[in-house]
């Protein structure tokens, strides 16, 4: 019996490790290997120009947004399709963003890429000021790039709607996660006219996911993202949502490195909560 627990326990183990990935570069490797990949600064435009990692090209990911000071809604196919066949981009180049060391811009692109049918999207696990205190190569120069063939295509299943996240909502093999702040969760504070959250929805906050040294900052490791998600089910979807779909983008960055089925709901709480027909958890009234 204890012999065949074992294996059960290997096999397991091994299944988790077969669906993880390693979506991370760290500023050793990639300063290494500059021409193997397409650089994304995810920062916006002016930094960009002041000065950006060698051959990068500029996304600045408030392109991701429809109507950013409305909702998260992601922008829609035919500007995007636009936007990148513009950069050069397609969905077979291999890729990596960077942005300003928050993760959260730097996330919410690499999410946009995925939803749009990127497969090979990393992160770096730094900012362009780590970049450039280790003296690897930057430049001010805007590379020329030659216009790509990109045709548009969504995943679905990697972005959620409202009424997607109604049905998770009720449904027993899906989790909803709120990636906003504890004080937003408990209704405390909140970016829409109601304060609360969405039902049935469990408080994992997007700045557990990162480290901060000083003034660096880092991507949790894969076991301590293991630690703080080692509670959500694996045979379970994940629908994620935070105030604009932005911060929950690094939630599903660790998701998708763990291995998760995960999806993230763009216009989060913005539409939720500002949506009188649709139900809240309100703040406790004591």
């Amino acid at each position: 019996m204890k012999r065949i627990v074992y294996v059960l326990l290997i096999l397991l183990t091994f299944s988790f490790n077969l669906n993880a990935q390693n979506l991370r570069v760290e500023l050793n490797e990639l300063s290494k290997d500059l021409s193997t990949y397409k650089i994304i600064d995810s920062r916006v435009n002016s930094e960009y120009l002041d000065g950006h990692i060698k051959s990068a090209l500029s996304f600045p990911s408030s392109l991701t947004y429809e109507h950013e000071s409305i909702d998260g809604k992601i922008t829609e196919p035919t500007k995007m399709q636009n936007i990148i066949k513009e950069l050069g981009l397609n969905v077979d180049d291999k890729i990596v963003i960077y942005g300003d060391g928050s993760f959260f811009p730097a996330s919410r692109l690499f999410w946009a890429l995925e939803v749009y049918g990127f497969k090979n999207v990393k992160l770096l696990n730094a900012s362009y000021l780590d970049w450039k205190d280790n003296d690897f190569p930057i430049s001010k120069e805007v590379p020329k790039v030659e216009k790509s063939n990109y045709i548009v295509s969504i995943d679905n299943q990697k972005l959620a709607t409202k009424f997607i996240t109604q049905i998770a909502t009720k449904s027993k093999s899906e989790i909803v996660v709120d990636a906003r702040s504890y004080k937003s969760y408990i209704g405390e504070e909140s970016a829409a006219k109601r304060f609360g959250h969405i039902p049935k929805a469990i408080s994992l906050p997007a700045s557990d996911n990162i480290k901060n040294d000083g003034f660096v900052s880092r991507l949790k490791d894969t076991n301590e993202l293991k630690e703080i998600y080692k509670d959500l089910d694996k045979n379970k979807k994940i629908v994620l949502y935070c105030s604009i779909g932005k911060i929950a983008s690094t939630n599903y960055f660790a998701l998708r490195e763990l291995g998760y089925d995960v999806t993230n709901y763009d216009a989060s709480w913005k539409e939720w909560g500002n949506d009188f027909n649709l139900p809240i958890i309100e703040p406790s009234k004591k």
